[in-house]
């Protein structure tokens, strides 16, 4: 699937378990909404994170953590950063 820049940077930056706030914070990303319809709605709708808390959406206690698609994501793109490297230290 496409995964836009932002939501790459997203994936990139998610550790175990991590609050709204952490993520938003690990980014530098002021702007709550800005966040929420650029990263975190996107990697959701696209099932490479999953909530922590799926029937409180809203809760205060909602942690977000990575999918095996979204870890599936992360090792594709590694193994491509390490072709490229290989191309061009060849």
């Amino acid at each position: 699937p496409q995964v836009t820049p932002q939501v790459g940077q997203l994936l990139e930056v998610i550790h175990g378990e991590a609050s709204r706030e952490a993520l938003q914070s690990a980014l530098d990303l002021r702007d709550r909404k800005s966040f929420r319809d650029r990263y975190l709605k996107p990697a959701l709708a696209g099932g490479l994170i999953e909530m922590t808390i799926p029937e409180k959406p809203n809760s205060r206690l909602q942690r977000y953590r990575l999918t095996d698609k979204g870890r599936q994501w992360l090792q594709r793109k590694g193994e491509g950063l390490i072709a490229t490297n290989l191309r061009q230290n060849s």
